[in-house]
């Protein structure tokens, strides 16, 4: 009996620490989502009740829709909704296992094929998001002793994955070509096998990237570089440019054939992220790249299948060496489900369609609305070479105040704040998409107007 007291004591005593435990961690949490309020920075998932469109519902109430990727008004366009519904009856709702397993299936064949076509390389690779192909290409191909350069104002995917490779990050002034050739020129020296450069701490600014926590004992096997990303023995480390043609938060341009003249220069390889530009520009709407006549020369295209092209995803195009190589060394693309049969054939049936000539003229469409709305904001010409048009307001108070004025006029722009911009540069980011029509840029533009900030 007593015996059995002890057990039941010592049972009530693991429970009680538990629960300590696990108060203790929901005390620390709140702590930290009341300091995310007290910075005006806190956010919550909305329900939207109806598909993506110029138009959504959210609860119960229909707002004029100025914040979606969907620039070709495609997600919800008939033509990828039944190529969608094909799949799912043929092949299943899910893949069922990794690519490399038996997941490989034929859409997804066709999607890499059709993509490849469509930004002229040899071949392309699809992963289950924009993040997981920023992650898988560039921890494959750079890691410790290399050097990645990066634009201030890329994606925090690129960010994450620059940090996770173990390769030297350096950040360059956004679309500051004399910089980006001085960060080139002291890398090129500090990692030239014949140099005496002693290697510091770089002066480029840009925000520190500084990884803290816990030190732990245990031994983490340390990564073949035959494993883990591309070796090159007897060789100079690699140097890795990397670039956003249209940034996401500010909507300008990178200046892709002078980025190309320093990448040839120094002997560097580049990147670009197409996410905000495939589908919008070039002869064949592949992309800013294909615009400016230097897409032969980028080593590493990347895009989305999620924003123009209407389904969702993301894509690597360029060799057929990057590619298999790809395929044999993307951790984020060997070590994940593959993606479902549906979205592969829809964003097939986007990338066709956005080259047709109906595909065309919601390009056309698209364009006239960003000027109208352009030419309203800014008093003259427009100066604005994207769908994402910004509307600077600086302190995140405000930006919310905004964006919930908005609201009450019916127009949906949320605010955008820290972490996804920088401190103090909160904004309303505007997105412009082929399904608005000219009342609703009015609508939007007279909204605006009553703004006070």
């Amino acid at each position: 009996m007593n015996h059995e007291r002890q057990n039941l004591s010592g049972t009530a005593s693991k429970q009680n620490l538990a629960r300590r435990a696990l108060s203790r961690f929901e005390m620390d949490l709140e702590e930290s989502i009341s300091r995310i309020r007290d910075q005006g920075l806190y956010r919550e998932l909305r329900r939207i009740d109806s598909p993506q469109s110029s138009r959504i519902g959210i609860g119960g109430k229909e707002f004029l829709n100025f914040s979606s990727n969907d620039y070709l008004g495609l997600a919800n366009d008939p033509v990828l909704k039944e190529a969608a519904i094909r799949a799912v009856e043929r092949y299943g709702a899910g893949a069922g296992a990794s690519r490399l397993i038996c997941g490989s299936l034929s859409p997804h064949h066709e999607l890499e094929q059709t993509l490849a076509e469509f930004k002229d390389t040899q071949a392309a690779l699809s992963f289950s998001t924009g993040y997981a192909a920023a992650q898988g290409v560039i921890c494959a191909l750079v890691g410790k002793g290399d050097t990645i350069l990066v634009d201030r104002l890329v994606h925090a995917c690129i960010i994450d994955a620059a940090r996770l490779s173990g390769a030297t990050l350096r950040v360059f002034r956004h679309n500051d070509l004399n910089e980006l050739e001085r960060v080139l020129r002291y890398a090129d020296e500090v990692q030239s096998p014949k140099s005496k450069v002693q290697s510091q701490r770089s002066k480029v600014e840009g925000p520190k990237f500084k990884v803290e926590g816990p030190k732990s004992k245990v031994q983490n096997p340390k990564p073949d570089n035959a494993v883990a990303h591309l070796s090159h023995p007897g060789q100079r480390p690699r140097i890795l440019i990397v670039t956003e043609s249209v940034f996401s938060m500010d909507g300008d341009a990178a200046p892709l054939r002078e980025i190309v003249d320093l990448k040839e220069k120094y002997g560097a390889w580049l990147m670009v992220d197409e996410a905000h530009a495939t589908g919008l520009y070039g002869a064949n709407r592949s992309g800013l790249a294909e615009e400016s006549g230097v897409a032969d020369q980028i080593e590493i295209q990347m895009g989305t299948l999620g924003k123009a092209i209407g389904a969702s995803g993301g894509y690597i195009a360029g060799s057929e060496k990057l590619i298999t190589f790809l395929i044999n060394r993307a951790r984020s693309f060997i070590f994940s489900t593959a993606p479902v049969p549906a979205a592969a054939a829809a964003a097939v049936a986007g990338v066709k369609f956005i080259q047709t000539d109906d595909g065309e003229k919601r390009r056309r469409v698209l364009w006239e609305r960003v000027e109208r709305l352009a030419s309203a904001l800014h008093s003259g010409k427009p100066q604005v070479r994207s769908p994402i048009i910004p509307i600077q307001i600086g302190h995140e108070s405000k930006a919310v105040a905004a964006a919930a004025s908005l609201r009450e006029q019916g127009l949906f722009i949320p605010a955008i704040r820290f972490p996804t911009v920088a401190r103090g540069k909160a904004r309303l980011r505007i997105t412009m998409t082929a399904g608005h029509t000219v009342g609703d840029v009015d609508a939007l533009i007279a909204a605006l107007r009553k703004l006070s900030f």
